[in-house]
């Protein structure tokens, strides 16, 4: 088995996903304080997987989220059904007034030198409330699922969805379930949440749990305290810093078999370059760089995480795993929107060096 890693072979579903659903507004490249239209694009860190895994990839995959009966809900019910994702919700009544609500991010595009601005509104949101005994974990995992997700967005929200995410873990771990997280570590939603110190105390909860860890050398370091050097001194294409955390980080969760990253150096809102590299089962890997033309770069990294998922879960190679990864990451930035639109014929195309002719 690659990297290690003990995958079950059947089961209801390839993949299941706990974390919230959100939708976002995107005016494209003009500010919000000059915008007069936008587009609605559902999202969310641990979803955008489950999605791309689905879509994409034509793999078995769920949710387990909040859900709240009003007309936004019913907006993105529609979209995680039109991607192919099976949801478990926890229901919530919209009162009509102050909610609770579906969580709204506000990201425009940027462009040149001017960078993407983010920014939330997750005031009363449902997902927030979510907390353990919500999910029929035991009748979940008893259908059989083969790999379970979460990640730091989620863990950030309130002080019961870490809980949630530790009793899912347990569970998943009894049914001899892959549980990966992404550390997603975001500074403006561990604020409201005792910050960096609370974010870490946390954080390592739920990666005693965990086989599979998605996170680069900041996560590392704020997420999880991990020394290291200063990320800014370093190239960002430079892997020497994320491969010498990583002794430090199965030394202290020796429970991991996986730790992985995208690597990108921003040369203008438009323009990166992009590569990957992963701890694999003992052993390191690098993609190689390639430069992007980038439209939309929000979801390339959810895209590269559901690219090395399903090469590990149909057991391809670790290398093979990381190109599928690589490459399906780096055509999500060319789309709208957080989830894909390609094809496993094009991720494929592009991880053996495919070009960007026209194809006719």
């Amino acid at each position: 088995m690659p990297a290690q890693l003990t995958i079950p072979t059947g089961g209801a579903l390839d993949f299941l996903s706990l974390g919230a659903l959100v939708h976002r507004l995107d005016p494209g490249i003009i500010p919000f304080r000059k915008a007069n239209e936008c587009r609605i694009h559902v999202s969310g860190g641990e979803f955008n997987v489950a999605a791309n895994l689905a879509d994409c990839f034509g793999l078995k995959t769920g949710i387990a989220t909040a859900m709240v009966d009003y007309p936004i809900g019913d907006l993105i019910a529609e979209r995680v059904r039109a991607m192919g994702v099976r949801p478990f919700y926890k229901r919530f009544s919209h009162n009509g007034v102050t909610g609770p609500n579906m969580a709204t991010v506000f990201s425009d595009r940027g462009f040149g030198v001017r960078p993407p601005v983010v920014f939330y509104n997750r005031a009363n949101e449902a997902a927030a409330q979510l907390k353990p005994g919500d999910f029929d974990w035991k009748a979940i995992f008893g259908e059989g699922v083969r790999w379970f997700h979460s990640g730091g967005i989620f863990a950030a929200l309130s002080p019961t969805t870490p809980e949630l995410i530790v009793e899912a873990c347990q569970v998943a771990r009894e049914h001899g379930t892959v549980v990966s997280f992404d550390l997603n570590f975001r500074e403006k939603l561990w604020r409201f949440q005792g910050g960096i110190d609370k974010a870490q105390q946390t954080l390592k909860r739920i990666v005693e749990h965990v086989d599979v860890l998605v996170g680069n050398e900041e996560d590392l370091q704020k997420g999880l305290g991990i020394p290291g050097p200063e990320v800014e001194s370093k190239s960002k294409l430079d892997p020497t810093a994320f491969f010498g955390m990583i002794e430090n980080v199965v030394q202290q969760f020796p429970n991991i078999k996986i730790v992985a990253t995208t690597m990108r150096h921003v040369h203008s809102t438009n323009r990166h370059s992009w590569s990957a590299v992963a701890w694999l089962g003992g052993k390191t890997y690098q993609t190689h760089t390639c430069e992007l033309d980038v439209y939309d770069r929000v979801g390339g990294g959810d895209g590269f995480s559901a690219g090395l998922f399903y090469g590990l879960l149909t057991g391809e190679s670790d290398e093979q795993a990381m190109e599928l990864g690589w490459a399906h990451g780096a055509l999500l930035t060319t789309y709208p929107g957080d989830t894909t639109m390609a094809t496993l014929e094009q991720v494929r195309a592009l991880a053996r060096g495919g070009s960007a002719r026209i194809q006719r």
